[in-house]
């Protein structure tokens, strides 16, 4: 049997779009893991392995792992499945006498009379009494508002993670947490999970603080990954 690895990268649009909530399914293992809300995801396989990615609108998409997975970000572009117009049928056949043909489209009936009864409802104007409000009612203020809406951030985990491969020093990784380069980004990502990176995300920048604060945050944790993620590293201590 193959040793296990994380195999971990993000899923978007054909557009580019962050894909959240994508069903990521290993077809040998049967382990399941979803994206985030960042279109991220992590899950264990091995070389060979079968990933099959899937979210209702969209088309499936299946991926078998190779080594070179383990080591950089799989990125999967899903498309979305063209909606059906539904096929409307017109039992009437014009015969080219407008006068005649004319009557046969459009509303009729009673469908007609309500709509003109609510057009003429809606150009009425209402009285002062109506407009006002009433006792104890909230009344929003007049003015010329603002905007709200979501700013994007200017990184994500996976440009985190590369920042902190480019800039802590390899010795740190393989000689004092004893890991192996291909352990290295997924023991990263494991380290995330508990440590605090809002702003670092939000804003793309890195202090020597928080490089520090991701030094000591890996010292505690991993101890918890040799255990608990991947038992097998302990046999290299």
């Amino acid at each position: 049997m193959s040793a296990q690895n994380y195999v971990f990268g993000k899923v978007t649009t054909e557009d580019d779009v962050e894909l959240s909530l994508v069903n990521v399914l290993n077809m040998k293992t049967e382990e399941r893991a979803s994206t985030n809300s960042d279109g991220q995801f992590m899950i264990r396989a091995s070389a060979g392995d079968e990933l099959r990615f899937t979210k209702p609108g969209y088309d499936r998409i299946s991926k078998i792992i190779q080594s070179e997975n383990f080591t950089k970000p799989l990125n999967i572009a899903l498309q979305r499945i063209p909606a059906e117009i539904e096929t409307v049928e017109i039992k009437y056949r014009p015969t080219g006498n407008l006068r005649e043909d004319v009557k046969h489209f459009g509303d009729r009936g009673k469908v007609k009379v309500l709509k003109d009864e609510v057009a003429d409802y809606v150009s009425r104007k209402s009285s002062a009494e109506v407009l006002m409000p009433r006792s104890g009612e909230f009344v929003q203020p007049v003015g010329p508002g603002f905007s709200v809406g979501k700013v994007k951030d200017r990184w994500d985990d996976i440009d985190f993670m590369q920042f902190l491969i480019e800039n802590v020093d390899d010795s740190f990784f393989t000689e004092e947490l004893k890991l192996t380069k291909p352990e290295i980004q997924p023991f990263i990502y494991y380290v995330f999970t508990n440590f605090e990176r809002t702003n670092i995300i939000k804003y793309g920048t890195v202090g020597p603080a928080d490089v520090a604060r991701f030094m000591d945050a890996a010292l505690r944790e991993i101890g918890n990954y040799r255990n608990n993620v991947h038992p097998t590293a302990r046999k290299r201590r």
